[in-house]
């Protein structure tokens, strides 16, 4: 990628992140936890901190736009990229958008140890809820679902060509997707509940789902234009140990 267009995706993305809502912290919150929240820094994630998952670089078919919008078009070499670091506990915020009929996702804790990052990183769901055939199988497929695992509380989706608000909330065990202002899946990684789930699910003969303790973020290439733009994380203290028998 050529580093003009890097460098204005970093700056445009500051930019968006600056205007961003620093109120909206997730439900529940003590005010010991919302203390050490407010004081962790955000850090943007520029052009230069995504690469290919099992490679280098930034695969032709994602294109950064003179605003800073990060663009899978689906034209030319695609593939999912991940995160250039690491991270265990944080706070991802981003927008986006998908399109007509289109399918995407996020994925946390994402290993390099097999051929897709699917195998190992839970889904934040990313599709057209009412074009999309997936949503037909299931509320677990819906915008904002842990993917075939949980579905969304609510459905408050913004309608397709439109911009939706995503935080997603990983601290040990427990994790957190809030869509457009609303909370609206929370799950307990690796207890009961998640054993009988997986066992239950697609991901039933992948042993490393869901269970890494630190790992990449994934943008998905699902073939579907999608587009991502004010992306930044912050890393969390690890706040919960262990995760909540049901």
């Amino acid at each position: 990628m050529r580093l003009l267009q890097a460098a204005t995706f970093a700056a445009a993305t500051l930019v968006g992140c600056q205007s961003a809502s620093e109120n909206t912290t997730p439900a529940e919150m003590d005010d010991e936890e919302l203390a050490i929240r407010v004081e962790i820094p955000w850090q943007t994630l520029g052009a230069d901190q995504w690469r290919r998952y099992g490679g280098e670089g930034i695969p032709e078919a994602w294109h950064i736009s003179d605003d800073g919008v990060l663009h899978f078009t689906g034209e030319g070499e695609g593939g999912d990229i991940i995160t250039v670091e690491q991270y265990d506990h944080f706070e991802l915020e981003l927008e986006w958008k998908i399109s007509p009929a289109g399918n995407s996702g996020i994925m946390f804790r994402v290993s390099e140890d097999h051929d897709y990052p699917w195998r190992t990183g839970p889904e934040y769901q990313i599709l057209d809820n009412d074009l999309h055939p997936d949503a037909q199988e299931g509320e677990d497929r819906h915008a904002g679902a842990n993917y075939d695992m949980h579905p969304p509380s609510v459905n408050v989706v913004s309608p397709v060509g439109e911009w939706n608000m995503t935080r997603i909330v990983v601290n040990g065990a427990h994790v957190e997707h809030w869509l457009n202002g609303e909370r609206i899946v929370s799950y307990e990684l690796w207890n009961e509940d998640w054993k009988a789930l997986i066992a239950e699910s697609k991901w039933i003969d992948m042993p490393d789902y869901g269970m890494s303790r630190t790992g990449h973020i994934c943008l998905q290439d699902h073939s579907d234009p999608v587009w991502f733009r004010n992306i930044r994380i912050r890393r969390l203290p690890q706040l919960v140990t262990e995760p909540k028998q049901s």
